[in-house]
């Protein structure tokens, strides 16, 4: 059974919806039989990166709100998130163009490092303050997986994966999605969000079960 989830590394309800999903498949009878695969989607495909601004700023701006008001609605996210075991540093992430590490993914998907890259991209950008439009930073963060930072490089500095980025992104829109996490188990069920991880157990089963029906 595959489950796609189209997800975007800046977006803090992917990361949550990842550790609550896993919580499900961890509690999932058939757990082994099923492959998860994660597809492109942006929030925001023209963001230029800017280090210089916190993503409090930047949600201040694209949203035209108060940046305490941005801050409010993110420490409710951090605190969401620690229930989780999750953290995020909204003062420390950096708002930045995603469409070089969704490249990564795929790449990573090819060496079967996808999930555990998407965790490390994760982590770099909400928790560590780490760039992750900066190829160089890209490229540790493929060595800190097992991949090889030499080869990462060399793809990051081609256009390599980039179709497979856009038709993901193709794809989103064909299936009317306009909000992430989604995730489509088989191609027979979605579920939208960040839901908790009874929901996420109960499209596994209900997915599992149609295979034979």
């Amino acid at each position: 059974m595959t489950v796609e989830v189209f997800s975007d590394i800046m977006c803090p309800f992917c990361l949550l919806g990842k550790r609550r999903f896993a919580n499900a498949l961890a509690r999932f009878t058939y757990r082994d039989d099923v492959d998860v695969v994660w597809r492109s989607f942006q929030l925001d495909p023209d963001l230029r990166t800017d280090p210089t601004i916190t993503v409090n700023e930047y949600l201040a701006r694209r949203k035209g709100i108060d940046i305490d008001d941005a801050r409010r609605m993110n420490d409710h996210l951090t605190r969401v998130g620690s229930q989780e075991g999750l953290v995020y540093d909204f003062d420390r992430a950096i708002p930045a163009n995603t469409f070089d590490a969704h490249r990564l993914l795929h790449f990573a998907r090819e060496q079967g490092k996808q999930s555990e890259m998407m965790e490390r991209l994760f982590t770099a950008y909400f928790a560590e303050g780490r760039n992750v439009a900066d190829p160089a930073v890209l490229a540790d963060l493929a060595y800190d997986v097992g991949l090889d930072p030499a080869i990462t490089a060399a793809m990051l500095a081609s256009t390599r994966y980039a179709d497979d980025v856009r038709c993901d992104i193709r794809e989103a829109a064909q299936l009317r999605i306009n909000g992430v996490p989604f995730f489509v188990f088989d191609r027979r069920y979605a579920v939208s969000g960040a839901q908790g991880a009874s929901v996420f157990l109960q499209a596994l089963e209900e997915s599992y079960m149609a295979i034979d029906a």
